[in-house]
């Protein structure tokens, strides 16, 4: 196999390949970041269909779910190796489509990883490849893509670092990734000392369990907020820039993103303090009105770590997902350089 050097040096323990998601011996193991830094639990996957269901129940989130479905598509190919090759391929397509669409606000990004893996498997059989070759390359297809997508996030945490002024505090939302570990990763090669305030993200509070966790785990001074805090921290804090990751940023500039970060955005914007995205824009998505929101359990808001807070009957909201308008955003910081939202064209 061809693997390529690894890009997760110097990175937080959540952030290495085999914390994340990873194939080996018939197997996906994935850091149950629902939990983490609480316990340091895996869940082991067994099949394909475990790994969609952790990705829809949110086992993974960031970068997570592109990995899973990555190894996932590996483990396809190990429980089906035995079928014959049009059987083989039938199957592959069923669990490229559920792996992909297991949530359904980013099924179109998920859909280049798994169709990727596909064209591998073409390949391999046209080539006639003994199946153990087969699922060699189609891990070193899901390791290379992995370990790629980290060279791409390296190149926007710098980007990102790069702007942040030191000594400066910055706020973020939910948990950006691999952006994050990169974007500190950074600082630390420019001497930059800076501040992380981390909205701890509700119910599943990403900022506080993974995003501070990243934070400390990587020698960083940080503090959480409550969701409710962001406006007044900003105002007490001098926060100097906000900051989130991107899980769709359309053609026409609009920016979909863990809930919450649409209100950051209006206090930033009232504060007169930037506003940059990170992410790539998705030709997929030439316009807002392609993106679908999806919408989650709404016990799961009456709930706190599992733990009922609210009266029998009281009803519960749960939009995975808002929407921050370009007029909010000062910058969408890429791989090839920072873009205006408006011209995001540029980009290609």
């Amino acid at each position: 196999m061809q693997l390529n050097d690894r890009q997760d040096y110097d990175l937080a323990y959540m952030l290495k390949f085999e914390n994340v998601a990873w194939y080996e011996n018939g197997k996906v193991k994935i850091l149950d970041r629902r939990i983490y830094p609480i316990r340091v639990e895996h869940v082991i996957c067994k099949t394909y269909k475990d790994v969609a269901k952790s990705i829809k129940d949110m086992v993974t989130q960031s970068e997570g779910p592109y990995t899973a479905a990555a190894m996932g598509m590996v483990l396809a190919f190990y429980e089906a190796e035995n079928l014959n090759n049009d059987e083989l391929y039938y199957f592959m397509e069923k669990a490229a489509y559920e792996l992909s669409h297991a949530r359904p606000t980013t099924s179109e990004q998920m859909s280049g990883i798994v169709n990727g893996s596909l064209e591998v498997l073409k390949k391999c059989l046209d080539n006639n490849l003994e199946r153990k070759k087969i699922l060699d390359k189609l891990f070193e297809y899901a390791y290379n893509y992995v370990n790629n997508n980290y060279k791409k996030y390296s190149i926007i945490g710098r980007n990102l670092a790069k702007i942040i002024p030191d000594n400066g505090s910055i706020m973020t939302q939910c948990f950006a990734g691999t952006v994050v570990g990169t974007m500190l990763r950074e600082c630390k090669k420019m001497n930059k000392n800076i501040k992380i305030y981390c909205a701890e993200t509700r119910p599943y509070y990403q900022g506080a369990r993974l995003t501070a966790s990243v934070a400390k785990d990587m020698g960083f001074d940080v503090t959480v907020i409550s969701d409710n805090m962001p406006a007044y921290t900003i105002k007490t804090k001098k926060i100097d820039l906000f900051t989130s990751a991107s899980d769709v940023i359309t053609m026409d500039g609009y920016i979909v993103n863990k809930v919450g970060t649409f209100q950051i955005a209006l206090a930033a914007k009232y504060f007169n303090i930037p506003y940059y995205v990170t992410g790539t824009p998705d030709e997929k998505h030439k316009t807002i009105d392609s993106v679908t929101i999806e919408k989650r359990d709404p016990k799961l808001v009456l709930e706190s770590l599992g733990q009922k807070i609210t009266m029998d009957g009281v009803n519960g909201y749960y939009p995975a997902f808002d929407i921050t308008p370009p007029d909010l955003c000062t910058g969408v910081v890429t791989d090839k350089g920072i873009f205006s939202p408006y011209n995001l064209k540029e980009y290609n």
